[in-house]
């Protein structure tokens, strides 16, 4: 999961309603993609002078998470690991959301022990998926990367008409040509949201990052080229 802010031109008489942190105006896309970069939950409008965390928190998606309506599987045994209690679905998102039980996001800091910085490497590399689909939305559709001078809300309808279109045109996920590292490189008119901060986890939710962070560390979870990737510490590049 990730979000953007889409600029827009100021549209008139709004005052500062449009007006984001980085001082530009923009309406915002908050999208769930799957592994094959399609977008499955596309919600686009919120106004750009939101804060970031009120965004989601408010948003249908982030409603629709914290309520279990989204039809996200039930909890399951994580693959080789039948020694792990049963572990929720979740989503995985970066430093600019909460940490929840149905949310993951990477562990503060730098000076971290090598199990939370290979639990952050882990993380990353899923999150690398929605960094590109961006990238791909960015560059299949280049309306996205200039200033849309349109009314607010037909900018709603570019962009779910876009994330559609994306879908239509990739709809296995054979973008390779797309989707590389590159790929997410859109931040001059998608702009990605402001760091999440002082927000307390619940009990529940660290639990639950703990339990991944265990099985990313476990024979069963692990990938040959994280230690390495850790230890030369390639992972705070």
């Amino acid at each position: 999961m990730d979000g953007k802010h889409i600029l827009i031109q100021a549209p008139a008489n709004t005052g500062s309603l449009y007006f984001n942190y980085k001082g530009t105006f923009s309406v915002v896309l908050l999208a769930l993609v799957d592994a094959d970069y399609r977008f499955l939950v596309a919600d686009v409008g919120s106004y750009g002078s939101n804060s970031d965390g009120g965004i989601f928190a408010n948003s249908v998606l982030g409603k629709a998470l914290r309520d279990g309506t989204l039809n996200v599987p039930p909890p399951r045994e994580l693959p080789g690991a039948p020694e792990l209690e049963k572990v929720n679905h979740v989503v995985v998102a970066d430093e600019a959301f909460p940490l929840k039980p149905y949310l993951l996001r990477p562990y503060p800091g730098r000076r971290l022990p090598t199990d939370k910085r290979i639990f952050n490497y882990r993380l990353s590399r899923a999150r690398r998926i929605s960094d590109n689909a961006f990238g791909i939305l960015s560059q299949r559709f280049w309306v996205f990367q200039r200033t849309l001078q349109v009314q607010p809300t037909v900018v709603d309808k570019v962009v779910k008409a876009a994330c559609a279109l994306c879908n239509y045109l990739c709809p296995n996920g054979n973008d390779q040509d797309h989707a590389t590292e590159d790929a997410h490189d859109c931040e001059q008119t998608l702009q990605g949201f402001e760091r999440c901060r002082g927000q307390r986890a619940s009990v529940e939710a660290q639990n639950i990052r703990e339990l991944y962070k265990e099985y990313f560390n476990s024979p069963a979870g692990e990938v040959a080229w994280q230690y390495d990737h850790v230890n030369h510490g390639l992972d705070n590049r």
